[in-house]
């Protein structure tokens, strides 16, 4: 597959939980689906909402990064603020998980406006793990979420128990999506699990972020 598509990442700036443990952007969620974005011919351009050197969850470093990897952490140096990035240019906007994105994401209007932009002129929007936080606080002008009524999925609350992090985030994600009038689809802990519905593309955990990206670029490659 080269489908030649230019697709935006956009990544948390949010660093620091409440208990004052660092978090962030959850690496793998990022490098795999743009390592793979990139082989297949498509141009990456890497977002937040301030702009510049993007936190990383240091959990989620590798030891020995290969090539992609060092490739990625360079991206993750320089963020375009969101701002100042023409959205008509690209053709799918994705957006990678962390719990940095449960902090930031949430409350940005102008995250809210980039995915409603996207939806309604029929692009690919996408989001992995945590990324789907993204989703929270995006409705269209009648007020309607943009997740009412949609089959997806995100980081599950069993997950995030599982993680010990549930009485840290600021809300549970599965229960906040399901509250906005989404129809989630969850898989057990840790399993691969991505969900297709229309332009809206969304998967559970890292351990769904190829399958993920792979659907993206599906996605992109048929509009």
């Amino acid at each position: 597959m080269n489908t030649h598509k230019a697709i935006l990442v956009v990544v948390t700036g949010h660093g620091q939980l409440p208990n004052q443990h660092q978090t962030g952007l959850w690496f793998e969620e990022y490098a795999v689906p743009v390592s793979l974005f990139r082989a297949n011919g498509n141009q990456v351009t890497v977002a937040s909402i301030h702009g510049g050197e993007a936190p990383i969850d240091p959990g989620s470093l590798p030891e020995q990064p290969d090539a992609d990897a060092r490739a990625a952490l360079d991206d993750l140096q320089h963020t375009r603020p969101l701002s100042e990035v023409n959205l008509a240019e690209f053709d799918a906007v994705f957006f990678p998980g962390g719990h940095g994105t449960m902090f930031d994401l949430p409350a940005s209007d102008q995250v809210s406006q980039t995915i409603v932009t996207f939806l309604e002129s029929g692009r690919v929007v996408g989001a992995v793990c945590h990324g789907p936080a993204a989703l929270v606080g995006a409705r269209y002008r009648d007020g309607t979420p943009v997740v009412k009524g949609k089959k997806l999925t995100s980081f599950t609350n069993e997950e995030e128990r599982a993680a010990e992090l549930d009485e840290v985030v600021p809300f549970l994600l599965q229960s906040r999506l399901h509250e906005l009038g989404a129809e989630f689809v969850p898989s057990p802990n840790w399993q691969d699990n991505v969900v297709v519905d229309g332009k809206l593309i969304t998967g559970q955990n890292p351990q769904s972020s190829a399958s993920t990206a792979k659907a993206i670029l599906q996605a992109v490659a048929a509009q």
